[in-house]
């Protein structure tokens, strides 16, 4: 039943196979399946790195000992893991009943397919946090039912940080859920063909992110350009207009890294390239744009037009996306030239074929004019109805490996600038999956509510993706659904979020303001979104919170090398740095950006002051009052509306109050 294998364990009972295998510093991976374990099932991990690890088999049980974790595997197939230094135990596996059968449910859907089931034991005052980006509201997991499956602001990446001190990625794309419940936790696949899991031992969650980044990619170096100032509205019409707002920028004297050219800007959906008739140059506009310090980003979807001068071809090579039953058609979508909604196809990034024929498309159409970031919206994919199951890929059937679309999608525009030469790499996408992060993909929340109460979701959703492993994570500063520029509510909610955004790890104003125009067609545009568009208060306020953001500029780079070589995100909660304290564990409306700098947004309209956790073992300084504060106590901080309340840890010198204030 049991034997050594390659480095690893394997134990067979009927027509079960468990495989464990070393797989990293602290970490091993578990795959789990029916008479065979398959090789061809897409996930985050790479190849297999080299392990010093121990095994020794007595009788029916067996034990492996890699670093900091052990594995036990019982004579009936049950695995436990373990803190190697005390033997303590971190998880283990819980059998769905007493008899039958055991902790692995597979129950056929047909053709060699299963709906699985995975079970584990819980634990009383276990914290657990990642799971992705969710708008549930809540930073720790326990306790929740979260679906694994890729939606607008909804984003599935199947890691989880605990509290007990162990990390866990559940490392198949298929669609599914997890039960994080009182009496166990279970992963569940809807249909695919076989278990595949990881753990990693640490002794606090810096060292678990590090195994984590190492066992599925490290994010490249953030570009220095990318730290800056990201402008963008729903949507800019024409190049003139674009390039007027670029333009008072300069005029006014304030910072502008990059600014967006969003959807629309095309032919025709999946002909990826401008429109000439309102793009007529948009290499002199790439140029003027470089000259005043400011990058260009392009939208690019994934989704192709029947009327496309792309389609035919693609669909004759079999490049979109499949379906089970029905015609290729995955959503309907407005288009240039048609008064009505068209039925539209996604291109298949699982497929190479695909990646590279809309590189080859990118290449020619904008990154030969200069362009060099992108926007990969709708990037989930956006599917409508959202029936995953009918889709069938490249690497399988969509309810098997839909969820990695997003990854896939970023890696082909990784691998086709890496191509062309190109060091600086970042996509900004609406979706995410393991592994992202080494594709130099930045996550943002999607299209979220203009309220408070949003931006309070945003604050927890945040750090989950911090935990998730993906560094680079920004929002809707504003939100985007709506905004009366107007209303004193939204002008108050915009300056709060703003405030949060300077110390977000990319600072980025997007939205679709009030009031809209042309909602049902490729002329819809929002009211303006600039700076300079809410009054000069507001104004007054915003502009100092960009020369703030530019101040604070060279410590961001300084996190966003830390991110690149140790999978430590800039933005993160209090316990990562301070796991030893018990009160940061349940703190979810402040965190850190970086080791010293504590923030804590203010996220209720008319709020002037608020509490805040000083975590023990340093002390707090107010930047603008001077006072110090010990930690391991709770503080109430003035917040006025120009100043959200944020300190200092012990010595740190930051230049967060303009200079002579």
């Amino acid at each position: 039943m049991l034997h050594e294998t390659d480095g690893g364990l394997e134990w067979h009972g009927g027509h079960q196979v468990v495989r464990v295998e070393p797989w990293g510093s602290g970490s091993v991976r578990v795959r789990a399946g029916l008479s065979v374990l398959r090789s061809d099932v897409p996930g985050a991990l790479g190849e297999r790195p080299v392990a010093d690890a121990s095994i020794r088999i007595d009788g029916e049980s067996a034990r492996l000992v890699n670093g900091a974790i052990t594995v036990e595997v019982s004579e009936t197939g049950l695995l436990r893991f373990l803190r190697s230094e005390s033997d303590e135990e971190l998880l283990a596996e819980q059998r769905a009943h007493f008899w039958w059968p055991g902790s692995r449910v597979f129950t056929s859907t047909g053709n060699g397919y299963y709906r699985i089931d995975q079970h584990f034991a819980s634990y009383g005052g276990e914290r657990l946090f990642g799971l992705g980006q969710h708008t549930h509201g809540l930073l720790d997991q326990k306790g929740t039912v979260v679906d694994l499956v890729q939606r607008n602001a909804e984003v599935t990446i199947p890691f989880l940080v605990s509290s007990r001190g162990y990390g866990l990625l559940w490392n198949s794309p298929a669609v599914g859920r997890v039960e994080l419940a009182e009496n166990g936790t279970r992963w569940s696949s809807d249909s695919a063909r076989q278990i595949d899991y990881w753990v990693t031992a640490g002794e606090d969650p810096a060292a678990i992110l590090a195994n984590y980044a190492d066992a599925t990619g490290h994010a490249p170096m953030l570009p220095e350009w990318a730290s800056g100032f990201w402008q963008c509205k729903l949507r800019y019409r024409t190049q003139d207009e674009l390039m007027e707002v670029a333009r008072e920028h300069r005029r006014r004297g304030l910072p502008l890294s990059v600014i967006v050219s969003d959807f629309f800007h095309w032919t025709h959906l999946g002909d990826w390239r401008f429109d000439p008739a309102e793009w007529p140059d948009p290499a002199a506009m790439v140029e003027e744009l470089r000259e005043m310090g400011t990058e260009l980003m392009v939208s690019v979807w994934p989704s192709v037009s029947p009327l496309s001068e792309n389609y035919a071809d693609m669909m004759r090579r079999g490049l979109l996306v499949a379906t089970e039953q029905g015609p290729p058609v995955h959503a309907d979508w407005a288009d240039k030239g048609v008064d009505s909604k068209v039925q539209v196809s996604f291109y298949d990034p699982t497929n190479p074929a695909a990646r590279s024929y809309l590189w080859d498309r990118i290449r020619e159409n904008y990154h030969a004019l200069g362009i060099r970031v992108w926007w990969l919206d709708a990037c989930e994919p956006e599917i409508k109805p959202g029936h995953p199951s009918n889709l069938r890929y490249h690497a399988g059937p969509g309810t098997e490996v839909g969820n990695i679309y997003p990854a896939e999608h970023a890696r082909g525009f990784y691998e086709g600038m890496r191509a062309e030469g190109e060091t600086e790499i970042i996509t900004l996408c609406r979706s995410a999956w393991a592994g992202s992060q080494r594709y130099g993909a930045a996550l943002w929340s999607g299209d979220i509510p203009a309220t408070f109460a949003s931006l309070r979701t945003q604050v927890r959703a945040g750090l989950n993706v911090a935990m998730s492993g993906i560094p680079w994570w920004t929002t809707d500063i504003g939100g985007f659904h709506g905004g009366d520029q107007d209303s004193a509510e939204f002008r108050e909610l915009l300056v709060r979020w703003f405030q949060y955004g300077v110390f977000c790890p990319l600072l980025r104003l997007h939205g679709f303001r009030e009031p809209f125009a042309n909602t049902l067609h490729p002329g819809m545009t929002g009211g303006p979104n600039e700076v300079w568009s809410y009054g000069e208060e507001v104004y007054a306020l915003l502009s100092e919170l960009l020369f703030l953001r530019e101040r604070l500029r060279p410590y961001v780079m300084e996190q966003m090398r830390l991110a690149h070589e140790n999978g430590l995100p800039p933005m993160r909660p209090l316990f990562v740095d301070f796991p030893g304290d018990e009160r940061a564990w349940d703190v979810d409306d402040a965190f850190l950006f970086g080791p010293d700098i504590l923030v804590a947004p203010v996220t209720e309209f008319g709020c002037r002051e608020r509490d805040v956790y000083l975590p023990e073992g340093a002390s707090w300084r107010d930047p603008w009052s001077g006072r110090t504060h010990p930690g391991g106590a709770v503080v109430r901080l003035p917040a006025p509306l120009d100043r959200v309340p944020v300190l200092l840890r012990d010595d740190a010198d930051l230049p967060l109050a303009p200079a002579g204030s």
